[in-house]
């Protein structure tokens, strides 16, 4: 969800040497080639189009692309929303770690308002819309799939960043011993 932590997931696989690929960038790509301003209304318009018009997964083939174009074996995807896009990833892509996190609302809504993004909800309301439209994309099963979890509440930035690297390391170790 929003404001949870991916970025310092992201962070800890960029340590690692892991390319970071983000979902939400290929939403936002899109949203400026429309020519639209990246507001949270207009990317979450975006996200809906885009699935409406050419199927659930289509932010995920386009991701795929790039997995594919990076050459590494170990590849982070930030973002996965739906069990369409994760059913893809499963068939297209091999074996799929889910590392989710989790914080509550009120927390990740702090984070936001301090995160200033300019595609940030800037209102409780926004922010509740967004986290409905998440939840209708189906992340709330994506959430309950994972393989790790890590809870990012009442910790500051920096133990979050150790706890998410450690979590991605034994993912790796793991993945290398089997």
């Amino acid at each position: 969800m929003p404001g949870a932590g991916k970025s310092l997931l992201s962070r800890a696989a960029e340590m690692l040497g892991i390319p970071v690929l983000v979902m939400g960038d290929v939403v936002r790509e899109e949203t400026e080639k429309l020519g639209l301003e990246p507001t949270p209304e207009n990317i979450g318009r975006v996200a809906v189009l885009l699935r409406e018009k050419y199927g659930d997964d289509v932010i995920a083939k386009k991701i795929l692309e790039r997995i594919f174009s990076s050459k590494s074996k170990v590849v982070m995807i930030d973002g996965i929303r739906s069990l369409h896009e994760l059913n893809f990833f499963k068939r297209k892509a091999g074996e799929i770690i889910i590392v989710a996190i989790h914080a509550s609302p009120k927390t990740r809504f702090k984070r936001l308002m301090v995160r200033g993004r300019e595609d940030d909800p800037k209102t409780w309301e926004e922010f509740c819309k967004r986290d409905e439209r998440e939840l209708r994309f189906g992340i709330g099963s994506v959430i309950a799939l994972a393989d790790v979890m890590l809870v990012n509440e009442e910790i500051d930035k920096n133990e979050m960043l150790k706890r998410a690297y450690e979590a991605l390391k034994r993912v790796i170790t793991d993945e290398d011993s089997s």
